[in-house]
């Protein structure tokens, strides 16, 4: 993976050919502790796209060809498989899938191709003019390059503001699907019949962020497809932080890294990156009136709660439980897919200073809640754009009913959860 860090680097176009993705299984607590020593040990040799956790859960590697064979020594006695044998063909496919489909669209923004940050934008910018009673084009900061981080604000009706929803995805950029489907998700809001659907969006405000990490998102578009953090140079080599480790809550204590060629590095400080600071700073404008900030990742299909520095249940930890248990019925009720619902420590791993964790932390916002979306590993990250809709669909059936309880339970004048 060292190649690809200096190609990453020097702004030349990073290529997969003939990487493979292995899921391996270890059998005891040792293997576990190889592969934690192994992911924190070899930066940028392997590439972890998830993380060790324990004895019989999976952990998928992604591994230049150059370096599978040391790979096999390490795990040739732990269960394995090829899940996929060459990442630059999942590449090439997306890629050509996309441009054959941006080409010929004339309708502008779609769902059945990943757009680039322009093309997002001028869609965002429309909708103000689209609809000038309802939607307002927010600009909540600026990136590191000095791009606008562009977000819109619905509200269909007064007396809204005190309920209002916070979304927001690609704060890790090569979570393509995340951006989809936040963007699916606002079109629906705007032109669904279907009443459920306009049941939350005329009786909440809401406040929608496709792109927090603007950068990141235009670099896996032009140069590395698996760029994950911001784009602020920390050294020669080593180039962005994590902004899902750099926010202010319980920042850099444990499930981060100092090192900052590190994929999971928290920055030097918290808020060190202008991408986490700006939005921090526009929460807090508006942090007395939100009833839920979500947040879309990928992918593993989970829903995540609070916190992620500790397995024990704090705050309103039950209750916000049983509501997304019921939002992973209903998101499942329409293809069968089935999400993990959990606090972060004990359902992946520790991982602290997240957006998640800050916003019920810092502002005591009654629901909070990460999903990681589509799938569970078989494309991973590059996820192909048929399953855009369907991922937008299933994801937004999961809000009507995680809203529609928080509605019942967190009566307007008071926070507090009975």
């Amino acid at each position: 993976m060292f190649l690809a860090l200096i190609a990453s680097a020097c702004s030349q176009i990073v290529r997969y050919d003939n990487f493979t993705l292995y899921r391996v299984v270890p059998k005891t607590n040792d293997q576990v502790k190889t592969l934690v020593d192994l992911e924190e040990s070899n930066i940028n040799q392997y590439d972890f796209w998830t993380h060790p956790k324990g004895v019989g859960v999976p952990v998928d590697i992604l591994v230049s060809p150059k370096r599978q064979g040391k790979l096999f020594e390490i795990i040739s006695d732990m269960d394995h498989e090829v899940v996929m044998k060459n990442l630059q063909d999942n590449i090439d496919k997306e890629t050509r899938v996309n441009e054959a489909t941006i080409k010929g669209s004339k309708l502008g923004m779609g769902w059945d191709a990943y757009y680039r940050l322009d093309d997002i934008y001028t869609w965002l910018r429309s909708l103000s003019a689209d609809y000038p009673n309802i939607v307002t084009l927010i600009q909540v900061g600026d990136s590191y390059e000095g791009r606008p981080i562009l977000g819109v604000k619905l509200s269909f009706k007064p007396g809204n503001e005190d309920r209002s929803v916070w979304l927001d995805s690609l704060i890790h950029a090569r979570e393509w699907i995340a951006g989809a489907t936040s963007t699916f998700i606002l079109n629906e809001l705007l032109t669904s019949s279907d009443p459920s659907v306009r049941s939350i969006a005329e009786s909440h405000d809401w406040y929608i962020v496709p792109v927090l990490n603007p950068d990141g998102y235009e670099f896996t578009h032009t140069n590395n497809r698996l760029w994950r953090k911001t784009r602020q140079p920390y050294s020669a080599l080593c180039i962005g932080a994590d902004p899902n480790r750099n926010w202010g809550y319980r920042w850099n204590t444990g499930g981060a890294s100092n090192i900052a060629c590190s994929e999971t590095y928290a920055g030097p400080r918290a808020f060190s990156e202008i991408e986490t600071d700006s939005v921090a700073r526009y929460l807090s404008t508006i942090s007395r009136d939100l009833l839920a900030y979500i947040s879309f990742h990928s992918y593993s299909q989970m829903f995540l709660l609070p916190y992620g520095h500790t397995t024990q249940h704090l705050d309103n930890y039950n209750v916000v439980r049983d509501i997304a248990l019921k939002g992973a019925q209903s998101l499942a009720a329409r293809y069968g897919t089935r999400y993990v619902v959990g606090n972060v420590a004990e359902t992946i791993y520790v991982a602290t200073g997240s957006s998640g964790d800050y916003a019920k932390g810092t502002f005591q916002t009654p629901i909070a809640i990460t999903y990681e979306l589509r799938d569970t590993g078989v494309n991973g990250f590059v996820l192909p754009p048929s399953q855009i809709i369907p991922t937008g669909l299933e994801t937004l059936d999961s809000i009507v009913t995680i809203l529609r309880e928080a509605d019942r339970l967190i009566p307007t004048s008071n926070r507090t959860v009975v």
